[in-house]
């Protein structure tokens, strides 16, 4: 599981990638006494610290990890420090060597950690122990290195698709899911009610931008749509999938009324409370990640649903099946003391099939390599099913490392914002703006 909600995790790494961007930039490996690489101990023994943002039944179910970990290693004890979000964790890394190894909630922070040292580089602890990365899949591989330097690795997977209400749905006369995004609409405004004042009292679908896990970042591959050229800049008006995207999403929010729609939305329930909107019944149709299965089997657990690849631009259907991947990423400190240790723990987390088996059956995420995918011990219902199958489409997509982290993410947010309200009347216009404000950004980081 990931830190909550999405927008406002954006929006907390595009504050910390920034402040990142100066604090660690000038570090560099050359600094961290990396010589650990070049054998491997036949023993481990020693105390090694590991940091993470998990709390409450999740950090349980982390801890039962390394509980395995150290019984199978009894010369190690591991230090865990729970609870330590993006921002604590980046803080220890740059102020000194509290830190071995580091698991980060968000691949946003990757390009800027590989970048400036803030993790190391894993690539000769890699090549001497021979793991292989083909047991990742390409978006994986892609989320968790920075040109070319492999500083984290994943420790399992969130993937995002649409859950529909089967009870809402056949009321309306619906047997299958949408799979355009013209359907979704058609769907989503029969599946509406009015109160007699004309508001709104229940969604079909909800398109506000920004509401619970609506990001750029999670309907991009709908539309294969692309944030960054192959130089870093960013590609986004040069992108024929975000203008349709956009598009859609603006027509969408007219047909119901902005002002409805923002007056529906403000009444509606915590994301991650028991009053979800999608679990009260508020909305027909919802996108959102793989873990709210295990919160609908806590805190809904008569709910009639379904799950199903989001639906995609009507301009090309064959894209249906994809959907955007991220997930958790963990990497060795600069200033790491025990680097042999953290390396062995690191590796255990995110290769180790039963290790990865118990933490995906525990924290229902996706696990990241294909033995674990494919272990008969791993507990897959259809609705998680579903998002297994999502993350091993080939239009599937993550959003791409940058120096910037989510920055460049939330400059494209924050546009959209205002689009979506009305405010913006030419929208090629604006997009080109979002291209430059970006790049002013990359060239203000990675400048002399």
């Amino acid at each position: 599981m990931k830190l909550h909600s999405i927008p406002g995790r954006i929006a907390v790494i595009a504050a910390l990638s920034g402040a990142a961007a100066l604090t660690l930039a000038g570090c560099s490996t050359a600094s961290t006494g990396s010589e650990f690489e070049a054998s491997a101990p036949s023993t481990l023994s020693g105390t090694v610290s590991f940091w993470h943002f998990f709390s409450d039944r999740e950090a349980e179910v982390i801890q039962s990890v390394v509980d395995d970990f150290e019984a199978a290693n009894p010369g190690v004890t591991v230090e865990v420090h729970e609870g330590q979000d993006d921002e604590k964790l980046r803080k220890a890394i740059a102020t000194g060597d509290k830190v071995d190894l580091g698991l980060s909630y968000s691949t946003d922070v990757v390009g800027n950690f590989c970048s400036t040292g803030a993790f190391r580089d894993l690539g000769a602890v890699i090549k001497r122990d021979s793991v292989d990365l083909s047991q990742f899949s390409d978006t994986v591989r892609s989320y968790t290195e920075f040109n070319g330097v492999r500083c984290s690795m994943p420790v399992l997977a969130d993937v995002y698709g649409l859950y529909y209400n089967k009870d809402l749905l056949a009321a309306g006369g619906f047997t299958a899911p949408p799979k355009t995004l013209s359907e979704l609409q058609d769907m989503a405004m029969k599946l509406t009610t009015f109160n007699a004042d004309g508001s709104i009292k229940t969604l079909g679908f909800n398109p506000m931008m920004g509401w619970y896990e609506n990001s750029a970042a999670h309907l991009g591959p709908l539309g294969a749509a692309e944030w960054l050229n192959a130089d870093g800049t960013s590609a986004i008006s040069g992108s024929p999938g975000w203008t349709e995207l956009m598009e859609w999403q603006k027509g969408f929010i007219d047909e119901l009324g902005y002002d409805k729609v923002n007056a529906f939305t403000a009444g509606l329930g915590q994301e991650f409370s028991a009053d979800n909107a999608f679990q009260v019944g508020s909305v027909a149709m919802n996108l959102d990640g793989e873990y709210r299965t295990a919160f609908i089997a806590d805190q809904a657990p008569q709910l009639n649903y379904g799950t199903a690849p989001m639906p995609v631009i009507d301009s090309d259907a064959s894209l249906y099946g994809g959907g955007y991947v991220t997930g958790n990423i963990a990497g060795i400190s600069k200033g790491s003391q025990h680097p042999e240790l953290a390396w062995a723990l690191l590796k255990y987390l995110t290769t180790d099939t039963d290790a990865i088996v118990k933490l995906s059956n525990g924290l229902k995420n996706a696990p990241t390599t294909t033995d674990a995918l494919a272990s008969p011990a791993l507990e897959v219902s259809p609705q998680f099913k579903t998002f297994l199958d999502i993350m091993q489409n080939p239009n599937s997509a993550t959003t791409p490392p940058s120096p910037l982290g989510a920055g460049y993410q939330q400059t494209f947010e924050d546009f959209w914002h205002s689009y979506q309200s009305g405010a913006v009347s030419d929208l090629p216009a604006g997009l080109a703006d979002v291209d430059k404000q970006i790049n002013d950004q990359l060239n203000l980081v990675s400048g002399p």
